[in-house]
């Protein structure tokens, strides 16, 4: 499975386990930078997955209070 097919759940999960490889204390240099640049797309990624269901949220709320406003 590849970072574009993951759910919100399993980037977090997937940046877990990068966090936990990169408290290795024997991680090779060129390792850890190439997880930690991985981890911080995968973080990037579910925050951008985070603020479009909080915007759609924000919708939803919205235009029910609008629909209950017309009654």
């Amino acid at each position: 499975m590849t970072q574009k097919d993951m759910n919100f759940e399993e980037k977090i999960e997937a940046a877990k386990k990068i966090m936990e490889e990169l408290m290795d204390p024997e991680i090779p240099l060129e390792k850890g930078v190439r997880l930690y640049k991985e981890g911080m797309k995968l973080l990037k990624e579910a925050s951008e997955i985070l603020e479009a269901a909080k915007i759609e949220v924000e919708t939803i709320e919205k235009s029910e209070v609008d629909i209950g406003e017309q009654e």
